[in-house]
């Protein structure tokens, strides 16, 4: 008898052990606050997490609505208290159409160091890092690659007083060139890199100020991953010529080709949302429809808005195999899986170039496709669109 108590405590103190674990790291990645239109009380999160009005609690604020409930596994277990305000859903006009991005980068991004005379590495003895971005040199704004080798080439090896930016926070260091016999000239030993360029989805723009929203992820540098640092950009009209097919391992890709060398719109915010701006004319988009609270979107049936010819979008079927409400995941909140028998057999799914494709869901913009599963071209990653409003605003 004691033996089976014994064994039951165990169990029971194992089993405890594990919901509080479980319960705490809920706690921490789930939302302090959620937005709703309507009376709700499921959230569509994965675990069926009930939000129920906490104990002493009131309304906050009669006009806005804001009201504490607690979060409740299976409406039973409590997992955190969170603020819920019911507010009108806003109304974009949903995009899918592509478009040309240019960027050019506030001073200059350091793709890589390297060594210019006998294992001297200037850079690498000034401290550069892979990944910072040098704004100014001897106190002059640094604005393009050439004029910072021009400064080089001129300092004939004497020490250039530099300020960059790493993680946000800027440095101040001194970088002194070496002459390159092979090269005849000063070098810094740096590969640095100043605008970028390519295709990516329009993902929606509001039809009252002309606001856009594209891609639902950073414009990267391809060789660092970091986040560019916008110095000025533009969206520019284009056309989809054709597209590489995906296939596991191997994503493919859209090909396309600028209209035009004038701005469709200007690129005001690039981030880990995606990037944000105003675009120019918007008349031609269609009308808007209302969007899905992160709290309203759900597992099930959904389609896509997107472009694989031309310039004009079709809708194509998907399912939103898993929703998530982790704040820890700023891109990658829905997992999404292409049904449509046409996509499939043309394309293999999700395209490199996609990103930013409107997610619809029961007649409401939900979110944009993100990312897409390099084992598995047909899967791919969404993101809110309300994070994406968040990050815009």
């Amino acid at each position: 008898m004691n033996k089976f108590i014994k064994r039951a405590a165990t169990v029971l103190g194992v089993m405890s052990l594990a919901l509080m674990l479980f319960v705490g790291y809920y706690g921490s990645v789930l939302p302090d606050s959620y937005y709703v239109s309507g009376e709700k009380s499921e959230f569509a999160c994965g675990l069926n997490i009930t939000a129920q009005p906490a104990s002493g609690t009131a309304l906050a604020s009669e006009s806005t609505q804001a009201e504490i409930v607690t979060l409740k596994l299976y409406g039973l277990i409590p997992i955190k208290n969170a603020s819920i305000t019911k507010a009108d859903a806003p109304v974009l006009i949903p995009g899918g159409t592509p478009v040309g991005i240019k960027l050019l980068t506030d001073g200059i991004m350091v793709v890589s160091t390297c060594e210019v005379e006998n294992g001297c590495d200037p850079a690498k003895n000034a401290g550069i890092q892979a990944g910072d971005n040098i704004i100014y040199a001897n106190g002059e704004k640094i604005t393009s690659s050439q004029q910072f080798a021009n400064l080089i080439m001129e300092s004939k090896g004497t020490d250039i007083k530099i300020t960059l930016v790493r993680n946000g926070k800027e440095i101040k260091s001194t970088l002194t060139p070496v002459f390159s016999s092979a090269e005849g000239t000063y070098k810094a030993g740096l590969l640095i890199r100043d605008s970028s360029a390519g295709i990516g989805t329009l993902t929606f723009i509001d039809p009252e100020t002309g606001a856009f929203g594209a891609l639902g992820h950073p414009i990267s540098d391809f060789d660092t991953a970091k986040t560019m640092p916008l110095g000025s950009g533009e969206i520019v009209d284009c056309t989809i010529t054709g597209f590489e097919k995906g296939i596991a391992g191997a994503p493919g890709e859209l090909l396309g080709r600028f209209v035009s060398g004038l701005a469709a719109g200007k690129i005001s915010k690039n981030c880990d949302c995606g990037i944000f701006g105003t675009i120019n004319y918007w008349q031609n988009y269609g009308s808007g429809i209302p969007i899905a609270f992160k709290s309203d979107v759900k597992e099930g049936e959904a389609q896509i808005y997107t472009t694989i010819d031309g310039n004009q979008p079709r809708c194509y079927d998907i399912e939103i195999e898993r929703v998530s409400h982790s704040t820890t995941l700023k891109t990658k909140n829905l997992v999404i899986k292409v049904t449509d028998p046409e996509l499939l057999a043309q394309t293999g799914g999700i395209l490199q170039g996609m990103s930013g494709s409107p997610i619809i869901q029961d007649g409401k913009l939900v979110g944009a496709v993100t990312h897409v599963l390099v084992g598995d071209p047909a899967r791919g990653y969404g993101i809110f669109i309300e994070n994406m409003l968040d990050a815009a605003s």
